[in-house]
């Protein structure tokens, strides 16, 4: 007599086969079930709350603020006008890589400083005037002149 050819493993392989297919047919008998159940609009509503998380519960009206549409900033970020001379402070330098970055007074933007623009050394928390152009990546400084 020969020995059978099912291990252990494909043994359990085809519970795990057949248990995927008897919770398929549940969930299908399921769903038929609950086919011919109309949901209510009050059922399918679904609410944000005052920290802007879904709730199936409506907001609370004493907790409803207002905003004054004027206030609120919808456009595009104010845009630094290129050579115009401009004053800042440079708010982190690397001396070993070259590069860092001046935080414009006015616009408190910061702007992309490389040591090849610079006319002297600068270091973090110098005053420095520079002129601004437009790089790959956004605004660079260049003629930068450290203030007294």
């Amino acid at each position: 007599m020969s020995k059978s050819k099912e291990t252990f493993n494909k043994k359990e392989k085809e519970k795990k086969r057949l248990k995927k297919k008897q919770e398929k047919v549940e969930k299908m008998q399921e769903r038929k079930a609950n086919a011919g159940k109309a949901k209510s609009l009050e059922d399918m509503m679904a609410y944000i709350d005052e920290n802007g998380n879904l709730s199936s519960t409506p907001p609370d009206p004493k907790k409803k603020k207002v905003f004054n549409h004027e206030d609120m900033n919808t456009g595009v970020p104010v845009r630094m006008e290129e050579d115009a001379e401009r004053q800042g402070v440079v708010d982190f330098f690397n001396d070993a890589k070259g590069y860092g970055f001046i935080k414009d007074a006015i616009t408190k933007q910061s702007v992309f400083v490389h040591a090849n623009q610079l006319s002297e050394a600068i270091k973090e928390n110098d005053r420095v005037s520079f002129q601004t152009e437009r790089g790959p990546k956004g605004m660079n400084a260049i003629q930068v002149k450290k203030l007294k």
